[in-house]
């Protein structure tokens, strides 16, 4: 491990000395992810991309690259894009990455099973904003809009988290 790993364990995520209250899964850490278990992976993920919404926010840095009306992420194990970022129309089973409420104004996607997916592996790990403080989410990492806006202007492409 190195000062430049995030760490997520126990609620909290550690980064540049900084320690910020965090949500995972409402399945908890699991050795055994697999699709739509509800369960956070644990292990080393790096982060592999950086969104965010231009109609809400400025670029949080400078290789953040911008959600648009019809980006969707595919969830469906069956599917050729499955664990990729796509664009509607997609009949597969999928998220949307342009949301109404603001859990997607900033999203750091990890390399979770990606970029070559492994059918029902699990899908778009991805660190965001919570729904409300202590929410669990369906996998991803979430925090408080504050402390996600500081973290995405500081990690870099092959930054890695440690999910224990």
């Amino acid at each position: 491990m190195s000062a430049l790993d995030m760490v997520y364990a126990s609620g909290r995520l550690h980064y540049l000395g900084r320690a910020m209250a965090a949500t995972c899964g409402r399945a908890g850490v699991r050795d055994d992810k697999t699709e739509g278990d509800g369960a956070t992976p644990r292990g080393s993920l790096r982060i592999a991309a950086l969104m965010y919404r231009p109609d809400r926010v400025a670029p949080p840095a400078p290789w953040a690259l911008p959600i648009y009306l019809g980006d969707l992420w595919c969830d469906d194990p069956a599917h050729k894009s499955y664990n990729q970022l796509c664009r509607a129309p997609l009949k597969a089973s999928h998220e949307q990455m342009r949301r109404a409420d603001p859990q997607y104004d900033i999203v750091l996607i990890t390399d979770w099973n990606w970029p070559k997916a492994r059918p029902g592996a699990g899908s778009a790990i991805f660190m965001h904003q919570w729904r409300r403080p202590g929410a669990p989410t369906a996998g991803c990492i979430a925090m408080a809009r504050p402390d996600i806006r500081w973290l995405a202007s500081r990690v870099a492409p092959g930054t890695r988290l440690i999910v224990r």
